[in-house]
């Protein structure tokens, strides 16, 4: 029984490095969106870090305008980011959970 708990810790350890493997790989996976009429473009990484903020010079003649599509264009592209990096992480801490008794509901 101690072996199997010391088999189950280290495959445990083992997960939580593809882990944070996946996490520093999403930090290259990058994200772009654009507004519907491409006057604003962001990029983000999947780790949800802003990378660049492409402006139309016509919008920077409209605060409001401007600070509206920044908002709908930066969440929609912070909704595909999270669902990125939800995806790529799952998989990765599915792949590695070992198996444990009464747990197979994550798998």
């Amino acid at each position: 029984m101690f072996g199997d708990m010391m088999n189950m810790m280290g495959k445990l350890k083992e997960t939580q490095k593809k882990v944070e493997e996946t996490k520093k790989r999403l930090d290259s996976v990058l994200v772009d969106e654009t507004s519907s009429d491409n006057k604003l473009k962001v990029t983000l990484t999947a780790n949800r870090t802003i990378k660049s903020v492409e402006i139309d010079d016509e919008l920077l003649e409209d605060k409001e305008q401007l600070k509206d599509y920044l908002i709908l264009t930066l969440n929609k592209a912070i909704e595909k980011a999270t669902k990125i990096n939800e995806a790529e992480l799952a998989a990765t801490a599915k792949e590695g959970m070992p198996n444990i008794p009464g747990m197979d509901m994550f798998k």
